[in-house]
């Protein structure tokens, strides 16, 4: 585990390969989740350096003082930076509310990119009205609905639930309702065509909250963007599916 300082904050993050002659790549969970996800991706270090962080507030990143909304996805957009500078990484890989904030990235900051991996998310996050209430007064019922079937996954195995409800847990019912009412403001619908790296959206096949048709919408408005499903997955097809995820991503990555 390293950390890097960031307006005051420690944001803590895992990095391997760092002798391969890839692109370097940093990778961004979604909504009260942390870098672990990405655990599967590590096998594409021996290709490129490969780094997964903790955004504010998640794992082992010190918190920020952020109002849900804009103030949030910036203050995580800038975690991002901090990393990838740190790690001379030239590529995001967004997991849901990560791919926003790695799309916030590349509308809003000078970070050089050679491209983006979008994978659970869309230009637009809208959360159901019931999941926001139950945030705020049942997290027990928000986090039972998101680990139902076809929703975060598929069909996962019951180790692979049980991490992802703890690490809902660890982070908090405050923090993971900043997450996903963060989400709930994002809409960068109108400018897709202002991203100006490579990118590749990638879905899963069953995923019940960004479907499938919110990826054709990034395929359609980014000017150069690949889409690739992912079969017998959901909303966190990388892990779910890890090999297939990185099949798709590794083609991908060669050609930049």
């Amino acid at each position: 585990m390293h950390t890097v300082e960031r307006h005051g904050r420690r944001i803590a993050y895992r990095s391997r390969g760092g002798d391969a002659d890839g692109p370097g790549v940093v990778c961004v969970h979604g909504s009260g989740g942390t870098g672990e996800v990405w655990a599967g991706q590590f096998r594409l270090a021996s290709e490129t350096t490969t780094t997964a962080l903790d955004l504010s507030g998640h794992g082992a990143s010190e918190d920020v003082d952020a109002e849900p909304g804009p103030e949030t996805l910036e203050a995580y957009a800038e975690d991002v930076v901090a990393v990838a500078e740190e790690t001379d990484a030239s590529v995001l890989v967004g997991n849901s509310l990560g791919g926003a904030v790695a799309m916030w990235v590349a509308l809003e900051h000078d970070l050089p990119l050679d491209g983006l991996v979008l994978t659970g998310t869309g230009a637009r996050l809208t959360v159901l009205e019931d999941l926001l209430v139950w945030l705020r007064d049942d997290f027990e019922r928000a986090v039972a609905f998101l680990h139902e079937p076809d929703r975060l996954f598929h069909d996962a195995d019951a180790e692979t639930l049980d991490r992802s409800r703890a690490a809902m847990h660890d982070a908090g019912r405050a923090v993971v309702e900043r997450d996903f009412r963060t989400c709930h403001t994002f809409d960068v619908r109108d400018r897709l065509d202002a991203i100006d790296v490579p990118t590749l959206a990638v879905v899963g096949e069953h995923d019940g909250l960004t479907p499938p048709r919110f990826h054709e919408r990034l395929a359609e408005g980014i000017p150069d963007c690949e889409l690739v499903e992912i079969d017998d997955a959901a909303h966190m097809a990388m892990v779910e599916r890890p090999a297939a995820f990185n099949d798709a991503v590794r083609p991908f990555l060669d050609s930049l």
